[in-house]
């Protein structure tokens, strides 16, 4: 009978330390490297929550249409070690991404670079190790007009 009770608790204890693993998803299951997508917009959103960041970014076109892009970047801890703040993606803020499409929702994307107003860019998701885009090979960002 103690036998079967530790089996049972040791089977549960390595089920629970491997759903966490097995709940993360690949970059290639949800996005498509050779579909690079860029804009410029404003932002209409930031949730700075596990196990990834998301900004929305609302973008209008030459008629007038307006697309929101739901960008996915690393987690927030990931995110403030390369230097960025809080107040750096404020609800209402001009910005313009450059990152990987979706494979199924097109206005998805993982953001590689976000280039704030102020011409200061960051990369996002699969950005560069070291936090900068141009050693990541994607340049200096979307300039803003």
């Amino acid at each position: 009978m103690k036998t079967t009770v530790g089996i049972l608790a040791a089977a549960f204890a390595l089920f629970g330390l491997a759903a966490p693993s097995a709940a993360h998803h690949s970059f290639a299951v949800e996005y498509d490297k050779e579909k690079p997508v860029q804009g410029t917009g404003v932002i209409s959103k930031v949730e700075w929550t596990n196990p990834h960041m998301r900004v929305y970014i609302d973008c209008t076109d030459e008629k007038g249409v307006v697309t929101t892009w739901n960008l996915e970047l690393g987690s927030p801890n990931s995110v403030i070690r390369r230097g960025w703040k809080p107040s750096d993606l404020k609800q209402g803020a001009k910005i313009s991404f450059k990152g990987f499409g979706g494979r199924k929702v097109l206005t998805r994307a993982a953001a590689d670079v976000l280039t704030l107003a102020d011409g200061r860019s960051f990369a996002g998701a699969s950005g560069a190790p070291d936090g900068t885009p141009e050693q990541y090979g994607v340049g200096a960002g979307v300039p803003i007009p």
